[in-house]
């Protein structure tokens, strides 16, 4: 069941989006050559904890740590540890936070250093369909329209769009409906309504859209070792234009 949010709900979950993205900018701003991705957590969960948050993911389904850290081939679900990031890595960072009873979502792949021009049009090109689905959050469109906006402009433009994860509903729940694939027919499913939030979060991939988990049972890498990007945030519907409450600088 899809759960539509009060005006009071949506102004805890703006405080969370908000903390949310600040642990985002700093895992941003700290993804340099010869960090480790567990300084990187390490850091990001001092601060989410020192405003007042706690670490969604640390612990769901037994997740160990605060952060998913993914880097080059890695997807999504990234352990962090002992990994140093080298110059040339993309890393994405997807982020969590509950605060209040309510939870923030959101993620981006960063450059470490110069990358190559193909691997920044990548990161660019997973951004960007971000912004072509969120064109169709609005009350009134259905879920499909945002999904097939997203999986389009990234085939467009010659990538591929992971298919066995997708993006969520979210509130009081980390994971609420309904789901909100990458891809599709637009014109079908739910229709919109104010009060939904949903986390939306296109993954893709420079090469096949074919996904597998290693052997730790959380790390999700592209089957042929291509680069992947991630980025997400959490969307508000509203009766008008869509508000990002994981608020960033599209």
């Amino acid at each position: 069941m899809i759960q539509l949010k009060s005006r009071r709900e949506i102004e805890v979950m703006r405080k969370a989006g908000q903390l949310t993205d600040r642990a985002r900018r700093l895992a941003g701003e700290m993804t340099v050559p010869g960090v480790t991705t567990a300084e990187i957590d390490r850091e990001v969960k001092r601060l989410i904890e020192k405003d007042g948050g706690t670490p969604a993911f640390l612990g769901y389904r037994g997740f160990p740590n605060s952060v998913c850290i993914s880097v080059n081939e890695e997807v999504i679900h990234g352990i962090p540890g002992h990994r140093v990031i080298a110059h040339g890595d993309i890393v994405s960072v997807d982020v969590g936070v509950l605060l209040g009873g309510f939870y923030g979502d959101c993620a981006a792949t960063f450059a470490a250093g110069e990358v190559t021009a193909e691997t920044r049009r990548l990161i660019d090109v997973t951004r960007q369909s971000f912004c072509e689905g969120l064109a169709f959050c609005k009350e009134g469109h259905r879920l499909s329209d945002i999904s097939h906006a997203i999986g389009s402009y990234a085939e467009a433009h010659g990538f591929s769009v992971v298919r066995d994860f997708v993006g969520h509903g979210i509130g009081q729940q980390l994971h609420e409906d309904p789901e909100v694939p990458n891809f599709g027919v637009k014109g079908r499913g739910t229709r919109l309504r104010a009060g939904m939030t949903l986390a939306i979060e296109p993954m893709i991939n420079a090469g096949g859209y074919a996904v597998q988990i290693l052997a730790d049972g959380w790390t999700v890498i592209t089957a042929d070792g291509s680069l992947s990007a991630h980025y997400e945030n959490t969307v508000l519907i509203t009766d008008g234009e869509p508000e990002i409450l994981t608020v960033s600088n599209l």
